[in-house]
């Protein structure tokens, strides 16, 4: 009895050492990405970018997302133009959906020593298809899109407490396509919410997945999008008061 106790508290206790928090960030907001640097830093927080057009880099956003690299973060990819894979798929076929979407970004990504192993779909869009052929060209995880508010004709048709998602959640079982719920201003996510979100991260012994786009420190104007800044210090620090750990994308299938 006693070395059965043993064994079953030592297991919970190496479990829930695994729990935490991956935070990615998509397109191509490289220097207001490059400017939440002090804040990661504060919370010893590592997260995913995810860049789309790699071919307009210019040199001082080549040095940032370097730097960021340099810095532990993970440089993912979010699609060369940003292209629905679905209609792109449906219309010209895979080969000529890896020629236009796939690899010339990566050829550009190559150039500067950036070879991505996460890729984000763009908008949500894909396939089963799609997940075929980005899995064949060597990604370890795909991410999708996940709301807790969805609307219709802007009008707010259901909304999703955080901790119910289950599909948010990655239960290190080694699954590489997964959801992350996005954060962006507009979703309608309270600190309640979320916080109660990394809670049953905590409890389950799982990493939520949540990813935002620009970072916005007032509310975004007509046309913009992104995540607040102070929301997403929030999350830091709600993060490292539970002690989560902070993962970027590719290390959560690859996780022992």
């Amino acid at each position: 009895m006693f070395v059965l106790l043993f064994l079953s508290c030592q297991q919970k206790t190496e479990n829930s050492e695994k729990a935490g928090v991956a935070i990615s960030f998509d397109d191509h907001f490289i220097d207001e990405w490059y400017a939440l640097r002090p804040l990661l830093k504060k919370y010893n927080a590592k997260v995913t970018f995810f860049i789309t057009c790699p071919d307009s880099l210019t040199k001082d956003e080549i040095f940032k997302i370097k730097q960021l690299q340099k810095e532990g973060h993970e440089i993912g990819f979010h699609g060369t133009i940003h292209g629905n894979a679905t209609a792109m798929l449906a219309s010209a076929g895979p080969q000529r959906y890896i020629e236009t979407e796939l690899e010339p970004g990566l050829r550009h990504l190559e150039r500067i020593g950036i070879r991505p192993t996460s890729y984000a779909h763009p908008g949500g869009n894909h396939t089963d298809q799609a997940d075929s052929v980005l899995l064949a060209n060597g990604f370890k995880i795909l991410r999708d899109v996940a709301q807790a508010e969805r609307k219709l004709f802007g009008i707010p048709v259901y909304h999703f407490a955080p901790r119910i998602m289950n599909w948010i959640y990655y239960s290190f079982d080694k699954k590489q396509i997964v959801d992350a719920l996005m954060i962006d201003e507009g979703t309608n996510i309270s600190e309640k919410e979320i916080k109660d979100a990394l809670g049953k991260a905590k409890k389950t012994n799982t990493a939520i997945m949540l990813f935002g786009h620009k970072p916005l420190y007032e509310k975004p104007k007509s046309g913009g999008y992104g995540f607040s800044v102070t929301f997403l210090e929030t999350i830091l620090k709600e993060a490292k008061t539970k002690d989560l750990k902070f993962y970027t994308m590719s290390e959560l299938p690859n996780s022992k």
